[in-house]
């Protein structure tokens, strides 16, 4: 069955301003792969469009034999053109700060109890968050998580099933050794996402990471001498306990425990 390409004209999409672009899209038909229908797509689609270069190629399958391509054009230097193409652009970095959450159990401190005038004085729950006779349901904060991405571009030679697979087997761990500036055990490895550009191009990978900050001899509460990595998940004991000044039983922390959740990974072996 002969390879088919048809440009979908409601598939274009121009953007004009100070970062003008174009998207062109193709339906391709009887491609025998993913690369056949990139290679397809690169034969019949302008080398430029309004002035700009081709920058990438990108494709969607429908079925076996059925593609979706896009074709995006830029005004940078053009990366995508084929085999020969020029040299790859640099790398590229990006990071949020926003934050991530958790339910807290016990507080850093509490900082004031209050009882009704004339009646016995507000147990001492000893930190514990928004407590009940059930135990402590805790209160959702805001901790530092700063989450961080960055783009590579690696020769097809470079990216090897095993380099595939080492990447894969470093997919949620935490580093072992500093990192980007991190102490160990602050890095968590999210996973990378990479796409190939042509038939013998290079590869573009984008690796994610989310990091959290160590604890080293920290106080929560009345528990001193907590040392928690930024990825371990620190919990606590509660235990019925008589409180004589207000005169009830009441729920306290007794105990707390950092238990390691993730794996420890050299991330040298990203080889970035």
């Amino acid at each position: 069955m002969p390879t088919t390409v048809h440009q979908l004209i409601e598939g274009t999409e121009v953007t004009t301003g100070a970062s003008p672009s174009v998207t062109l899209k193709y339906f391709v038909d009887g491609a025998a792969s993913e690369n056949a229908a990139l290679d397809a797509v690169l034969s019949a689609c302008p080398a430029s469009y309004n002035g700009m270069p081709r920058q990438s190629r990108s494709a969607e399958p429908i079925s076996d034999t059925k593609y979706l391509v896009t074709a995006r054009y830029s005004p940078q230097e053009s990366n995508d053109q084929g085999s020969s193409g020029s040299a790859p652009p640099e790398s590229s970095y990006e990071f949020n700060t926003s934050g991530g959450s958790e339910t807290m159990f016990v507080s850093l401190a509490t900082r004031q109890r209050v009882a009704l005038p004339g009646g016995p004085p507000a147990p001492d729950f000893r930190s514990g968050v928004n407590m009940t006779d059930d135990g402590p349901q805790g209160v959702e904060r805001t901790v530092p998580v700063f989450s961080f991405s960055e783009t590579h571009f690696k020769a097809a030679s470079a990216v090897s099933n095993s380099y595939v697979a080492s990447v894969f087997s470093l997919t949620g761990t935490v580093n072992s050794s500093a990192f980007r500036g991190f102490a160990a055990g602050e890095v968590l490895f999210l996973g990378a996402r990479g796409s190939k550009r042509g038939v013998n191009g290079d590869w573009e990978i984008t690796y994610s990471f989310a990091a959290s900050p160590n604890v080293v001899n920290g106080t929560i509460g009345g528990f001193t001498g907590i040392n928690k990595d930024g990825w371990d998940y620190l919990w606590f004991l509660f235990e019925d306990k008589e409180d004589p000044n207000a005169e009830k039983v009441v729920r306290r922390p007794r105990a707390a425990y950092v238990e390691q959740i993730y794996r420890r990974g050299n991330f040298s072996g990203l080889g970035i």
